[in-house]
């Protein structure tokens, strides 16, 4: 069993070393750029990636790109501000050395928001699908939120994929800000209609379900920012798709 790591990237200088070099399970790394204007580039060669320059084609599209350039079946993917941890990539090992019994595998992902890891408020175990069998699996998701559909059976791992999310308010506003553009074209595509109940009642309901009944309260303040954003995701979400409609 020879896994191919993919990893695309735009301007992610500050990520890239850390999450190439989590990577060492891995028999090679390929890397699709969007044109990075920063060093991400010249750090990844430097750490032995395959690196190639590819226009965005959104990410789900720009993934599947990847695993296209994989020189084998067996694919890891993660994203630049991802890493895995020990754990993980000793799982990883065992499994090379006794070969695969399903035909992809969730992991369950760690965030770090605002420096501290974040255990509660929906965010955790969030497992995900992200080594797979790529002749049984693919990336779907026209806009945000992309995930792997996999024709086969999953199976689990049990040790961390780390998320090194937002280190301030302001890069997670500026953040949010672009989502919720692309969740909104979503919504306005599918043709969804926008009330007062979207504006008003979804907010409030997201951020109580984050921090109450997601335990969102346990992480601290970081847990009641999460739940605030999370509000505000949603209202600028459906006040966008209102705006483009």
């Amino acid at each position: 069993m020879k896994i191919s790591a993919t990893i695309i990237t735009f301007n992610e200088e500050r990520n890239i070393a850390r999450a190439i070099e989590s990577l060492r399970c891995c028999d090679e790394i390929v890397v699709v750029d969007n044109g990075s204007v920063d060093r991400t580039v010249e750090i990844a060669e430097k750490l032995g990636a395959r690196v190639i320059e590819e226009p965005w084609h959104g990410y789900a599209a720009q993934k599947n790109f990847a695993s296209e350039q994989a020189s084998y079946d067996w694919v890891l993917s993660i994203d630049a501000d991802e890493a895995l941890t020990e754990a993980l990539e000793g799982e990883i090992w065992q499994l090379k050395k006794t070969g695969p019994q399903y035909d992809a595998y969730t992991m369950p992902r760690l965030a770090q928001y605002l420096g501290k890891w974040i255990l509660h408020s929906g965010w955790y175990p969030d497992r995900k699908v992200r080594l797979f069998d790529r002749t049984k699996a693919k990336w779907v998701g026209d806009f945000v939120h992309e995930s792997v559909v996999v024709n086969g059976r999953i199976g689990h791992l049990q040790g961390n994929l780390l998320h090194f999310t937002c280190q301030s308010l302001s890069e997670h506003l500026k953040s949010m800000d672009a989502y919720t553009t692309l969740a909104a074209q979503q919504l306005a595509t599918r043709g969804q209609r926008v009330g007062y109940f979207h504006l008003l009642v979804d907010p409030i309901w997201t951020f109580w379900k984050t921090y109450l009944f997601q335990r969102g309260f346990l992480d601290g303040v970081e847990g009641l920012t999460i739940a605030y954003m999370a509000a505000l995701y949603d209202f600028l979400k459906y006040a966008k798709t209102r705006n483009m409609s």
